[in-house]
């Protein structure tokens, strides 16, 4: 194969819970990426870092209609981690320098501060959390194995919690910082999905289609699995219901390393790439 070219393509979900919804080509990204980070909702979202064919720490929000660029990270980086309520409140962190990062910034938005490092760096780690004080990081890779690392950040530094069943990276994850869940990646690539309780991990029903380096949104009890690589790259989507997964409209066009905002009625899938 040949050498992906990064993705500026924004598709949005609009949904009603357990009915079937569907993805709308929108206005691009900025700047094209892949291996991105993403937080916020359908109509306050934020993109940030990536690989445009080098690191970058460009960061874009949009508000519902259209991308716009502001301050860049403070280090640009790919295969990040990123969790936040809106597009003026976010946190970036892990990722790939090279190399692998332990480092955490902070958005207030109009800039990045960087605070707490992560205890164990790693790239290619998941976030799960609904805003920038209150953070899982799970999985990933320390660049020499793949980790079950679990760490929750309280606003100000991290600590090591319980960690999932096995070593995995490229990851999809929703919910809090009490109620969770991660699905997909690999080794595998696999369909595995867990439930995090605030204190434990728990193996619950798997997705339908096995993939890593998918997108992921929405809560514990209603969460959107989308794009990724089986191999092939997917546009697969399902929607979890708190208790099994079923297939959804498939995205417009199969990507995989994409960032992803909203929910299970009001979503965004941006960036990433078609593959090889």
């Amino acid at each position: 194969g040949g050498t992906p070219s990064p993705s500026a393509l924004t598709e949005e979900w609009t949904g009603a819970g357990a009915a079937l919804g569907g993805w709308s080509t929108e206005n691009s990204l900025n700047t094209a990426r892949h291996e991105l980070a993403g937080a916020g909702t359908q109509t306050s979202a934020l993109a940030f870092g990536g690989n445009t064919g080098s690191f970058t720490g460009a960061t874009e929000q949009y508000d519902g209609t259209s991308w716009t660029e502001v301050n860049d990270l403070n280090t640009a980086r790919d295969l990040l981690a990123g969790t936040g309520a809106s597009n003026t409140a976010a946190l970036a962190f892990a990722g790939n320098t090279p190399p692998v990062s332990a480092l955490t910034e902070n958005y207030n938005g109009s800039s990045w501060t960087e605070v707490g490092d992560l205890n164990t760096a790693g790239s290619a780690r998941t976030g799960v959390g609904a805003t920038n004080t209150a953070a899982l990081a799970v999985g990933g890779s320390d660049g020499a194995s793949v980790l079950a690392s679990n760490e929750i950040w309280n606003g100000t530094s991290w600590t090591e919690v319980a960690d999932i069943s096995g070593g995995k990276r490229f990851m999809a994850g929703a919910g809090t910082t009490t109620a969770g869940l991660v699905f997909g990646g690999t080794p595998g690539p696999t369909a595995n999905t867990e439930s995090w309780n605030g204190s434990a991990w728990a193996e619950v029903n798997n997705l339908n289609t096995a993939r890593n380096q998918l997108g992921g949104i929405g809560t514990q009890d209603s969460a959107l699995a989308f794009g990724g690589e089986g191999p092939p790259n997917l546009a697969i989507t399902e929607l979890w219901n708190g208790s099994s997964w079923s297939e959804q409209s498939d995205l417009n066009a199969a990507i995989r390393f994409q960032g992803g905002a909203g929910t299970t009625t009001a979503g965004l899938s941006f960036g990433g790439d078609n593959g090889p």
